[in-house]
């Protein structure tokens, strides 16, 4: 059995999923949770992480039955055949989800400081500091070249 990425329609992921389980299909879609505001209130609701795809896991030969879903549109395709997504990939997402971090605090810095994550995935990673605005901090990872937006 594989894991496989399946592009759905846009704002479908989780009806998707749900119908996917009452079909026996062992899906993944990741759900992050994201405060929303409106105009008289704020929400925190489930937000899937990878707009427009969830992960389903099943034998080639049931690839197909994916398809009795309404709002599946097709397979994530590499090289011409249906991607296969590694089983360890999708448990580097579902650990990445299940960290919680603490609140951070930033005092002192300048941009182009140097400073090493204590928590995390990217625990024991160098980042240099880019800037504060307003609840957000902006890093950039030194061994990855990659930005890093921490929330609080």
């Amino acid at each position: 059995m594989n894991w496989f990425a399946l592009y759905t329609k846009p704002r479908n992921e989780k009806k998707v999923a749900e119908q996917l389980e009452k079909l026996g299909i062992e899906v993944y879609c990741p759900l992050v949770a994201v405060v929303k505001q409106w105009s008289d209130r704020k929400k925190t609701i489930q937000q899937p992480l990878f707009n427009s795809y969830v992960f389903v896991r099943l034998e080639e030969k049931e690839r197909d039955k994916v398809f009795q879903v309404p709002g599946v549109v097709r397979y994530l395709f590499w090289l011409g055949k249906p991607a296969i997504v590694r089983d360890d990939e999708v448990k580097n997402i579902q650990e990445l989800l299940l960290e919680s971090y603490k609140e951070v605090v930033v005092t002192g810095l300048v941009p182009g400081s140097k400073v090493t994550l204590d928590e995390g995935v990217f625990k024991g990673q160098t980042a240099t500091y880019i800037e504060k605005k307003g609840n957000k901090t902006i890093l950039v990872l030194d061994s990855l070249g990659m930005t890093l937006i921490l929330e609080r």
